[in-house]
């Protein structure tokens, strides 16, 4: 076992690569051309080879169910659109330099009008391709079916073969934002509690640091939306909805405490400005942020393993984690905060800016609190479950009928 973790075979490595999405995205993509292809050479003449089948279904199966069948009737849409004001245009002008513009006109308009989003140009291309041939009742009737059937076998391919459901890769993306707001805590906690003496310059870095968390949260977003549309309509998801919510929750969290760990480097640099030829606090209290900034280190990332874990046992491990590390924190912010009021009555310098790294480490602690997390779902829960039953009333009904009565909530959310 231990030759085979050091050194993967390439059987392995070729499971590994089969495995991947990219890989695993790119057979299906081309499975269901070939086979589109095929069924309209069984329904259409070969002559021209029916290319648009294989086209849509390329277009039509996309990375997640949901986006597959909203793929699908947006493509259907548009070419239908196309060959309509083709065939209005034939039968009034036929082709020349200036009708050839009023179609494309046209198409463009009726494209936006119909709501095709990115298939706009496909309006427009469909009543081009229409507008050009000889018999434009033959070539309208050939697009449109070929462009059914490769709506039809992308979407009954994924409905076979379901996409794969992205949580895990938007989980590791949460953990490893969780990873680097932890090692900043950290990092900041050393330099407090381990440097003589912080230079502005070196207090500035770290407020850099915090603000291209900005950039990383924009791209576990991305990850987050990609797996949230992977739950919709997939058959292999029973709770989707509850995987939702908690990561989308979560994610808000860490992005707040981001801010306010910024703003939280902020206070550090500019105490760092007033004390030029000193430390930033004596050394009790120094010793105090740096044990509170491991503790709240060791919250951040554990409330991330939190709302990541699927397994209900290791949820609750994430959480009593979570817990312990959030009262430990308070044990020593209580303390730091008497050492700094202490610290302010023989010298009231800048006596705000200890006020406001307070209120800043309160604000993170709060954000972090299990019972604020379990209010928060069930905020969620609710409110998704009404606007739910409010489009969807029948819906919602049978599913209820169908999946019994009982309501599935995460650890630490009552029922």
């Amino acid at each position: 076992m231990r030759e085979v973790r050091e050194a993967p075979g390439p059987v392995i490595k070729l499971v590994r690569r089969t495995t991947e999405p990219a890989a695993a995205q790119t057979l299906r993509s081309t499975a269901a051309a070939v086979i589109s292809y095929v069924v309209a050479l069984m329904v259409l003449p070969p002559e021209p080879a029916p290319l648009t089948a294989p086209l849509t279904a390329l277009l039509v199966v996309q990375v997640t169910l949901y986006a597959t069948i909203t793929t699908g009737i947006r493509r259907v849409n548009s070419v239908v659109a196309g060959v309509v004001v083709a065939i209005g245009f034939s039968a009034l002008v036929g082709l020349n330099w200036w009708s050839l513009g009023l179609t494309i006109f046209a198409s463009l308009i009726v494209g936006h009008l119909v709501r095709v989003s990115e298939f706009v140009p496909e309006v427009a291309i469909s009543a081009m391709l229409v507008l050009g041939v000889t018999q434009v009742g033959f070539a309208a009737w050939t697009r449109v079916l070929e462009t059914l059937i490769g709506a039809g076998v992308g979407l009954l391919f994924n409905l076979l073969f379901a996409p794969p459901v992205w949580v895990q890769s938007a989980g590791s993306s949460i953990e490893e934002l969780a990873g680097s707001m932890g090692r900043m805590l950290r990092v900041m906690g050393e330099d407090i509690g381990g440097l003589r003496h912080v230079p502005v310059a070196h207090a500035a870095a770290r407020l850099h640091e915090a603000r291209r968390l900005d950039h990383d949260i924009v791209e576990v977003d991305a990850s987050l939306r990609q797996a949230e549309e992977s739950l919709r309509l997939n058959p292999r998801v029973r709770q989707g909805l509850l995987a939702r919510v908690v990561l989308r929750s979560g994610l808000d969290t860490l992005e707040i405490c981001a801010v306010v760990l910024r703003v939280l480097s902020r206070t550090l640099t500019d105490l760092a400005k007033f004390r030029t030829e000193e430390t930033l606090f004596p050394p009790d209290v120094a010793a105090g942020l740096r044990e509170l900034f491991g503790h709240m280190a060791r919250a951040v990332e554990s409330f991330a393993r939190l709302i990541t874990t699927q397994v209900a046992a290791r949820a609750e491990a994430a959480e009593e984690r979570l817990s312990e590390a959030l009262a430990e924190s308070r044990v020593v912010r209580d303390r730091v905060a008497d050492l700094l009021l202490e610290d302010v009555q023989e010298h009231p310098r800048q006596w705000q800016l200890h006020g406001a790294l307070l209120s800043e480490i309160d604000r993170i602690l709060d954000e972090l609190d299990v019972d604020k997390r379990t209010e928060r779902l069930t905020q969620e829960l609710d409110r998704q479950a009404a606007e739910m039953g409010e489009r969807y009333p029948r819906l919602v009904a049978l599913s209820r009928r169908l999946r019994g009565t009982e309501t599935h909530r995460p650890p630490g959310v009552e029922t």
